[in-house]
C-alpha cells in the first residue's frame, strides 16, 4: 500500500481487452494515479490483486471464470490489508452491484462516466472519504436487499448516529459530515467508526446499504442544503 505523499495503486479487471488496455491508458495518465496491471477475469484479479498490493480494484461485474462479486467476496475474506474494490459496469440496472456491495466493494461507477470521474471515484474510495452512491443505486438496493435489513433497529444506534447515518447516505465525506453537524472532523470520524461497528458493516457503502434497507435512509433523501 502507499504512503501520503504517493500515488493511489490501481488494478483493472474486465474481460474485455479493449476496454482494460483502454482505461489503463486513460487512468494512468491521471494525476495521482498508477496502474499496476491488469486481469481479465475474476481469478486473475484476486491473484494479480494479492500479488500486486494495489490500493485499489477497478472490477468488473460480470467476468468469466469467477464474477468480480465472488472475485471481490475472495478478495476480501480475511485479508489483514485488502485493496478498496470499485465495481465498474456497463448498465446502470445491473442487479449484480447490490450484492458486490454486500460482499465488501466500497462504490460503483458506470463505464460511460467520463474518466476523470472514474479516476475521482478511485480517489475518494482509496480515502475511504466518500461513497458514489447515484440514484440508480438507491432504486438497487431497495428492489434487491441484502438481507441485513434486521440490523438498523438491533444496532442501537443514538439520534446523532442516525443523523450521521443520513448524512453518509448522501455521500458526504467525513469533514463535510463535520461542517453540517458543526463538529471536528476527527469527530465525525469517531461517528462513522461507531456506526460501522454497531451495523456490523464491512464499510461505508455497506452502512448505506443497510440504512436504505431499514427505511432509515428512502431515495430521495438530500443532504442539508447549508452544505
Amino acid at each position: 500500500m502507499t504512503g501520503p505523499d504517493a500515488p493511489v495503486t490501481l488494478l483493472i479487471a474486465d474481460d474485455d481487452a479493449i476496454t482494460r488496455s483502454g482505461l489503463r491508458v486513460l487512468l494512468a495518465a491521471q494525476p495521482g494515479l498508477a496502474v499496476l496491471g491488469e486481469a481479465g477475469d475474476g481469478l486473475e484479479a484476486v491473484e494479480q490483486a494479492r500479488r500486486l498490493r494495489p490500493d485499489v480494484v477497478l472490477m468488473d461485474v460480470r467476468m468469466p471464470r469467477c464474477n468480480g462479486i465472488e472475485a471481490t467476496r475472495q478478495l476480501l475474506a480475511g485479508a489483514a490489508d485488502p485493496p478498496k474494490v470499485v465495481m465498474i459496469t456497463t448498465f446502470e440496472n445491473d442487479g449484480y452491484v447490490t450484492a458486490a456491495l454486500g460482499a465488501g466493494a466500497s462504490g460503483f461507477v458506470l463505464k460511460r462516466l467520463p474518466v476523470g470521474q472514474i479516476a475521482e471515484a478511485v480517489r475518494v474510495v482509496a480515502a475511504g472519504e466518500a461513497i458514489l452512491f447515484p440514484a440508480a443505486l438507491r432504486r438497487m438496493v431497495t428492489a434487491r436487499p441484502l438481507g441485513s435489513a434486521e440490523a438498523l433497529p438491533q444496532a442501537a444506534l443514538t439520534g446523532r448516529e442516525e443523523e450521521v447515518l443520513r448524512l453518509m447516505a448522501t455521500g458526504l465525506s467525513n469533514p463535510e459530515i463535520a461542517e453540517v453537524l458543526t463538529v471536528s472532523t476527527e469527530t465525525a470520524k469517531t461517528h462513522v467508526g461507531n456506526v460501522l461497528t454497531k451495523l456490523g458493516a464491512q464499510n461505508r457503502t455497506h452502512a448505506v446499504v443497510i440504512a436504505y434497507e431499514s427505511g432509515l435512509v428512502v431515495p430521495g433523501f438530500q443532504a442539508p442544503p447549508e452544505i
